[in-house]
């Protein structure tokens, strides 16, 4: 009895983590009216009828947009500044390296007010814009810190490998170099995307009049979150378990194969 107390904590404490998202799950199929707070009956209306809530499926959409260009850009910015604080020597690169963590360590709601009270001196109208370029900043950090470890990790003798064999500059990084962080930035990238798509407090000082999901999903909270929000939520979650899945078993088989051939 005394060497179950671990794994009985792990699952109780498994279960106390799964809950919201079983009670998401559930009341997706709620046959609900105006509210989503009681249980009135199964029906996968809501699943085959998901944007019928208005408003629902255009918030949902500029996540999608926002978190696509927002991980492109700083995966793209972030991996440059990572490899150049990494490879290269120059003045204040320390102090560029502790400016980055900033972002990281500053509470949202300072970050948010911050980037608000930019964009409102500059004259620049809040939209879709700026919470892209909000997004895109506070991901750099990330991205930075992710691709930093994997080029600091990287063997400079494949690449002085590649050279040897009289390969451009361009040819190495894009031969060489990048198929090697090729980890860490999709690493940084699926960080990124799931940091912008989840934000609220950062989009909600700077989006305006623009509706994201987690930003429909608050102002709906005061009334009952529809059904149709407990569908999208339980469909991305579903989405992210397969990506994941389906990773791992393509990793395993790889590794089978490579173990088969060695």
């Amino acid at each position: 009895m005394a060497g179950l107390g671990l794994p009985v904590y792990v699952a109780l404490a498994l279960v106390f983590l799964l809950i919201p998202i079983g009670y998401t799950f559930a009341f997706s199929f709620n046959d609900s009216a105006k509210s989503n707070l009681a249980w009135r009956g199964f029906t996968l209306e809501k699943w085959l009828t998901v944007c019928n809530e208005p408003g629902l499926c255009e918030a949902f959409g500029n996540s999608i947009l926002v978190g696509v260009v927002a991980t492109v850009l700083a995966t793209a910015l972030g991996t440059a500044i990572a490899i150049a604080l990494v490879r290269y020597r120059f003045r204040f690169r320390s102090s560029i390296s502790l400016l980055l963590f900033l972002p990281m360590a500053t509470p949202e709601v300072v970050l948010g007010a911050g980037l608000a009270a930019q964009f409102l001196a500059l004259g620049t109208q809040k939209g879709i814009v700026t919470v892209i370029l909000a997004h895109t900043m506070f991901c750099i950090s990330f991205v930075v810190v992710t691709v930093k470890a994997r080029v600091a990790g990287l063997d400079p003798a494949l690449e002085e490998a590649g050279r040897d064999l009289y390969g451009s500059a361009a040819q190495v990084f894009w031969r060489i170099t990048f198929p090697l962080l090729l980890p860490g930035i999709l690493a940084a990238a699926l960080l990124s995307f799931a940091l912008s798509f989840d934000d609220f407090i950062i989009t909600n000082f700077n989006a305006g009049s623009v509706d994201t999901f987690p930003k429909f999903i608050y102002i709906a909270a005061a009334r009952g979150i529809p059904a149709e929000a407990n569908v999208i939520a339980s469909a991305v979650f579903i989405l992210a378990i397969a990506i994941v899945v389906v990773s791992q078993v393509g990793r395993a088989a790889r590794q089978k194969r490579l173990d088969r051939l060695s």
